[in-house]
This record gives C-alpha cells, sequence and structure tokens, in this order.
C-alpha cells in the first residue's frame, strides 16, 4: 500500500473515531470520554505489541512526545468544544495541525513537493476549514482550539523520526503518555473519572481505532513526504461530517460541500504528484 493510501486510511480511522467521540461526548463530559478513548488505544497496542513485537528502546522517546501531543490536543480540543461551535474549533485545531508539520517538513527536513502536490497542499487548507462548516475564528474556544492544534501537530512531528523497526512499543509509549498528559487535566477540573460502561466501552473502542490511526500514519510518513502524509491524514473531518449526513440525519450546508469538492481536488493533485 502506498504511503498516500495509508495516510488516507489514516484518515480514515481518525474521522471515525472523532465521529464516535463526538457522539460520546454529548451524553458524558468530552475530558473523560477521551480518558476513556487514550486508555483504550494504550490497551489494544499493548496486547498486539507484547505478541508481535519484540521489545526494545528504539524510538520510545519519540513516541512518548508524540504521545503528549496527543494527550494535549485531544484534550483541550473538547475543553473548546464545550466552549464553542464545532464548526469553529475543529476547522482552527485542525488546519494549526497541518501548517506546523507542512513547515517543519519544507524549512527543517529539505522535503521540496512537487507543483502538483504544493497545489493540493495549499487547496487542501481552505477545504478542511469549509468541510467542518467555516464557522469565524472568534469565541472563547479559540485558545484552546489553538492548543489543540499545536498538540496534534506535535503527535504528527514525533512520529516521523520513529524508525519502522522499532515495532510497535513507540505507540505504546505514545498511547500511555497521553493517558499521562489528560489525567491531570480531568482531576484539576474535577472531571468525573467514571462513564457508564454502555459509553465506557464505545469510547475505548473509538480509542482503540484512533491508535490504528496512528500506526497507518507512522508507516505513512516512511513512504510519502511528512508534509504531503499529514495533510492527507488531516482530511478527516470530511469522515464524520459523511457519517452524520448517514446516521444522524444531518445535511450538508453550501460551505461544507464546497469543502468536500475542494478536498477531492486536493486529493486529485496530490494524487497526480
Amino acid at each position: 500500500m502506498t504511503g498516500e493510501l495509508l495516510a488516507l486510511a489514516s484518515a480514515g480511522c481518525f474521522g471515525v473515531t472523532h465521529f464516535v467521540n463526538g457522539v460520546i461526548a454529548r451524553r458524558a463530559p468530552g475530558l473523560t470520554v477521551s480518558l476513556y478513548a487514550q486508555l483504550g488505544g494504550t490497551l489494544v497496542t499493548l496486547v498486539v505489541a507484547v505478541v508481535w513485537s519484540p521489545p526494545g528502546l528504539t524510538g520510545l522517546l519519540w513516541g512518548a512526545l508524540s504521545g503528549v501531543g496527543t494527550g494535549i490536543g485531544v484534550a483541550f480540543l473538547y475543553r473548546a468544544m464545550s466552549r464553542d461551535a464545532l464548526s469553529v474549533v475543529v476547522p482552527v485545531s485542525d488546519v494549526g495541525a497541518v501548517v506546523l508539520p507542512v513547515v517543519a517538513g519544507l524549512a527543517f527536513l529539505g522535503e521540496r513537493p512537487s507543483p502538483a502536490a504544493i497545489a493540493g497542499i495549499v487547496l487542501a487548507l481552505p477545504a478542511i476549514w469549509l468541510v467542518s462548516g467555516g464557522g469565524r475564528p472568534t469565541g472563547p474556544g479559540i485558545r484552546y482550539a489553538l492548543i489543540a492544534g499545536a498538540g496534534f501537530a506535535v503527535q504528527f512531528l514525533a512520529m516521523k523520526p520513529v524508525p519502522l523497526d522499532a515495532g510497535l512499543w513507540p505507540i505504546v509509549v505514545s498511547r500511555a503518555a497521553s493517558v499521562a498528559a489528560i489525567l491531570p487535566l480531568v482531576l484539576t477540573t474535577r472531571t468525573p473519572l467514571t462513564l457508564r460502561p454502555r459509553l465506557a466501552w464505545p469510547a475505548a473502542a473509538a480509542g482503540a481505532l484512533g491508535s490504528v490511526a496512528i500506526v497507518l500514519y507512522w508507516v505513512a510518513t516512511h513512504q510519502q513526504l511528512l508534509a504531503v502524509a499529514t495533510v492527507l491524514a488531516a482530511l478527516y473531518p470530511a469522515i464524520p461530517v459523511v457519517l452524520a449526513l448517514l446516521f444522524l440525519g444531518e445535511r450538508l450546508s453550501r460551505k461544507q460541500t464546497l469543502g468536500v469538492c475542494g478536498a477531492a481536488a486536493a486529493l486529485a493533485l496530490l494524487a497526480l504528484a
């Protein structure tokens, strides 16, 4: 499977994860949902690593840094969602998560995408914004959304240096570090630590799928430029939109329709590249 397809598969997994947890977060505190999701992701990767991946120390520090970014990103994204419209905070956090890795790839890693790839990257940024609803970037949750975007950018950037022969243990450390990053926020905000079982199990399962997304993205960065892999993985907001259409009876706005068309055009350009 090519790097482009792996990154798109990662976007699909990220999208389903956020859709499921977004629905659950309407019925329970968002921080608690994020905690259970990361616990589920940690448990699954630990079991798989014990069975199939030999223990080793390679890449563990990068994995831990990525996990801290994940924890900060998820925690502050949910805090932003509690203070502002999803159509505002999701695109702010997602665009922030894309811009920093793209700049790092171009400025520090010496990446030189083709003209078609650059055009696809440039087109993808407003498409991400529009497909999420294209709300105005004002409101009390914007500061948290910007912090979330920085956290997700660290998540993306820190996975790139992890060698593929390191096995899954850096992913285990990443998931565990995300739990460690979220738990103090849960405790200091006096958020409940427990979820009802009928909400806890889906949240954990969605978190496990989020771990699959991280693995797919990690492999994609070793088969494709960091800038391209990050942009493709960050197209995940289109997935909750589609799922909301199918299962929640929601309708596309004109901005979202334009965003979906823009995302399709960006994908075509990146595929040509």
